[in-house]
């Protein structure tokens, strides 16, 4: 579900801010300056840049979305608020943000020339080189770029990567599966979201680097240290054909921009560890939970609906951890291995342990449904969730350890999204595989519990062990599991899934107790006399 987020060229965002006072840690967490100290990493020595001096930065991608929102390919980037913490953990070293555009220009004194600005470039890009292993194989277009031909180039890339009839059916999917409000105006958010945060960006269709012009260099340099990464991964292995490779699976190609986003996050904390004679290998495991900063300073990224913020974030923090995983074992030169097998799903991103062992998921598969339906309803998309997307579901609408936990037992899935062409009215159907039955009846009991929290207004429930249903104005709601498989359809009725459970070839659907025509009449007219005594 790509809600799109769009795929801009991949992008660094910035906010001038100064990280926090090294002594605000507490000293009784183990991420703290005692660690620091520990493990020989000073936060007052000097490395490029001081870490003392280091502002908050955020660097950001171009696809997003893991649910099949249309996928774009990337959605937008990492437009969020990242700490990029170093030392035992990464939590307490350094930190990274996005940049908001001032209002009013700053003075030319306080900006660095565009001399400068090359003369940087060419100094950081160098020093990636030497960390990746990874050759410049021919010299790199670079330019400064301002607030308004940023925002032009946003929206030539949504534009390039996805046409309307395509976002549309993104963000309608968001929709469908409660991951985006109705109405949402997600184009114009993303539009002004990017033009207010992005600080730098490597574009690999141009093969140009570029920053804002309003941001002073020596607060760039950490920004050139990702995106020139992106730069050297391209010549090298053409990062934009690769990621797109995936297509058109969507959880797919969330998880190999993971790997981009993921190696240049860590590249990243190699060039801040320069000079302390540590390496990404001498850190301890990563707490993705630990590199979040504070999104008050970003106020369109604040009130930005939840499944947009981890869907930015994600290909960041979580490819930050799948990379320094796997490596730690073989340092930089395991990342060529990682681009000749690419892992296949967001599962392999989140538990590295899975793409080293090679699981995969299972193949799923979805009865075609446009003749049961006919010529008055069109399939926006059909696509895959995988455990991120399915995270991101539970999560609107259970706490967050039930749905973390709930989606590590995702084996497999496909869904697709129809809407009626009139009335605009969507239907939903997923089809989804757990590792084990005993899994596939917690989704039951569980998913049950979410789909009510999700339709307010329902009548009608009926469960059994296998089968669950309501009614609701927009249709009928039905969950049902047999053996590792689970099945939903969201805005159809009774008829409609009786077809679809005969298309999966499964067990007859329970008989729903029957309601006699003079029940149907007592229930109307208590309904009725209810209203009246309310009135």
């Amino acid at each position: 579900m790509c809600v799109q987020f769009w795929r801009f060229s991949r992008k660094s965002l910035q906010r001038n801010k100064r990280p926090a006072n090294w002594s605000s840690y507490p000293t009784d967490d183990f991420r703290t300056i005692r660690s620091l100290q520990d493990s020989g990493l000073d936060p007052s020595a000097a490395s490029p840049p001081s870490l003392a001096e280091t502002q908050h930065r955020i660097c950001y991608s171009e696809n997003v979305m893991p649910t099949s929102i249309s996928r774009s390919r990337r959605p937008l980037a990492l437009l969020i608020v990242v700490l990029l913490g170093l030392a035992a953990s990464f939590a307490s070293f350094g930190s990274a943000q996005q940049t908001t555009a001032p209002a009013t220009p700053p003075s030319p004194t306080s900006n660095s020339s565009a001399a400068d600005f090359a003369s940087a470039a060419d100094e950081v890009v160098a020093q990636m080189s030497e960390i990746t292993g990874l050759a410049l194989r021919s010299p790199l277009k670079k330019s400064l770029r301002s607030r308004e031909e940023i925002r032009a180039h946003v929206i030539q890339e949504i534009n390039e990567d996805k046409d309307t009839a395509e976002r549309y059916a993104g963000a309608r999917s968001a929709e469908a599966f409660g991951l985006l409000p109705k109405g949402f105006d997600l184009d114009s958010f993303m539009v002004d979201l990017l033009t207010e945060q992005i600080a730098g960006l490597y574009d690999p269709k141009a093969h140009e680097f570029y920053v804002a012009d309003w941001i002073p260099i020596d607060d760039q340099r950490m920004v050139m240290a990702h995106e020139l990464t992106h730069a050297l991964e391209d010549q090298h292995f053409q990062i934009e054909a690769w990621a797109k490779a995936a297509r058109p699976n969507d959880d797919g190609e969330l998880a190999r921009e993971a790997v981009l986003e993921g190696s240049a996050m860590a590249a990243m904390v190699e060039y801040l560890l320069q000079g302390s004679g540590r390496s990404l290998q001498d850190l301890p495991d990563i707490d993705p939970a630990m590199l979040i900063g504070d999104m008050s300073e970003t106020p369109l990224l604040k009130k930005a609906p939840p499944f947009l913020k981890d869907v930015l974030i994600f290909p960041y923090l979580d490819g930050l951890t799948f990379s320094a995983a796997v490596l730690k074992p073989t340092g930089w030169e395991g990342l060529s291995a990682v681009f000749t097998k690419p892992p296949v799903s967001t599962q392999q991103i989140m538990h590295p342990a899975l793409y080293t062992s090679g699981k995969v998921p299972a193949a799923v598969s979805l009865p075609s449904m446009e003749k049961t339906l006919g010529a008055d309803w069109a399939k926006l998309e059909e696509n895959i969730m995988g455990e991120f997307g399915w995270k991101e579901v539970l999560k609107q609408f259970l706490d967050e350890p039930r749905a973390k936990a709930l989606s590590a037992s995702w084996d497999g899935d496909r869904y697709a999204v129809y809407e009626q062409k009139r009335s605009k009215r969507l239907l939903l159907i997923t089809h989804e595989r757990l590792a084990t039955e005993g899994q596939a009846q917690r989704f039951l009991g569980q998913y049950s519990e979410a789909l009510e929290r999700k339709h307010e207004t329902r009548g009608n429930l009926f469960r059994k062990p296998d089968f669950f249903s309501f009614d609701t104005p927009d249709g009928g709601v039905f969950l049902r599991c047999f053996e590792k498989e689970c099945v939903t359809l969201e805005g159809g009725d009774r008829a409609l899934f009786l077809k679809f459970n005969k298309e999966l070839q499964w067990p007859p659907v329970p008989e729903a107790p029957k309601v006699l025509a003079k029940d149907v009449k007592e229930i109307a007219m208590r309904t009725g006399a209810a209203s009246g005594a309310l009135l």
